[in-house]
């Protein structure tokens, strides 16, 4: 389906939230009490969309903790999650200056001590929270070479500590995708179908009572529906809802695999989206135009034409639409009016 844009946009994205921190409870907690509840403080702030106080945790961390380089990389994360919700430009500069810095800083960390498990972690972090905004920049090899990177970090950190469960998430959700992206190339002989080993790695993970399931969780939503496994993608996204019940994200993952199931409980959860915004963010037009889309194919799956063309024509009231040249929303826009010209001739 067309609506697979979401699932593309998404995949880049996977690659960058399964790097946020992932603590087991009795096995990976954070050595320094303070820090560890500053880390379980803020990171929940960004799973229940409260950005604001996110900020102000992790500014806390930045500033009460400067010689570790956690502050600045959950700055950034906490940017990135914000402006994706929203559906905004990234702030470049602010998350660059940040993962940078990081980077450099957990570098000089290693220097001093090559066995520490966390001065690991936040370089493999740094690392891949930039080859992120390489790949999102068009810097296809650069963030290759820095998403590489990143993995062998992880890996590192497995030969240290084998159930440090966020290194098997986040190589879980790159062993996946890899494969993937790599299917049409399965004749060569350096290439090998690791889709299934990257999804055990995220259900271990999911099932090991790590600090953040939710992002093996949000991991495995999405892989299962591109594998067409939408009963196993509802079931972990709904698991999910039940621990963040407002959260939009498990929300897009569970009405997405609601489409080829039930489009009517997809319609209600898009729907549910589409209200839930906060009224601070004035400027929503691509998430709006998004849902009502959306929202608008499935009542013309379920044969409501009548339902179906009034979001169409809602759309295309909105002042200011894109226009063509806009690669994603004007694209969108095109297919919105090629819906309305289909159902207005069943009229």
């Amino acid at each position: 389906m067309q609506e697979t844009a979401r699932l593309v946009r998404y995949k880049i994205f996977l690659f960058f939230i399964t790097f946020l921190i992932s603590i087991n409870t009795s096995a990976q907690v954070y050595p320094d009490k303070v820090i560890d509840s500053l880390l379980r403080s803020g990171i929940n702030q960004i799973v229940n969309q409260h950005y604001d106080s996110a900020e102000k945790i992790f500014n806390k961390l930045n500033n009460d903790y400067p010689n570790l380089p956690l502050g600045k990389i959950y700055l950034a994360a906490n940017k990135i999650a914000e402006a994706y919700d929203y559906a905004e430009e990234f702030d470049e500069e602010f998350i660059l200056n940040k993962l940078e810095s990081a980077k450099v800083q957990s570098e000089n960390l290693l220097k001093k001590d090559q066995s520490n498990i966390w001065y690991r972690y936040f370089y493999a972090l740094a690392e891949g929270y930039i080859s992120y905004f390489e790949a999102i920049n068009g810097s296809w090899f650069s963030a290759l070479s820095s998403g590489v990177s990143s993995i062998s970090e992880f890996e590192k950190i497995l030969t240290i500590k084998q159930n440090f469960f966020e290194a098997y998430i986040a190589i879980g959700t790159f062993e996946y995708w890899k494969s993937r992206k790599m299917e049409f190339m399965d004749w060569l002989p350096f290439t090998s179908d690791t889709k299934n080993t990257g999804i055990d790695l995220l259900v271990i993970a999911t099932d090991s009572a790590t600090y953040n399931t939710y992002l093996a969780m949000n991991s495995l939503i999405w892989i299962y529906i591109d594998q067409e496994r939408y009963n196993d993608a509802i079931s972990v996204a709904e698991k999910a809802l039940k621990e963040f019940p407002d959260s939009r994200t498990f929300k897009w993952g569970l009405a997405r695999a609601y489409e080829e199931k039930n489009p009517s409980m997809a319609i209600q959860l898009y729907k549910e989206i589409l209200v839930s915004y906060p009224s601070s963010v004035t400027n929503n037009n691509k998430n709006i135009i998004t849902l009502k889309h959306l929202i608008a194919q499935q009542y013309a799956k379920i044969g409501d034409r009548k339902n179906a063309l009034k979001y169409c024509e809602e759309i295309l009231s909105i002042k200011n639409l894109p226009q063509e040249d806009d690669s994603e929303l004007g694209e969108r826009i095109e297919r919105v009016k090629s819906l309305k010209k289909e159902l207005s001739k069943s009229n």
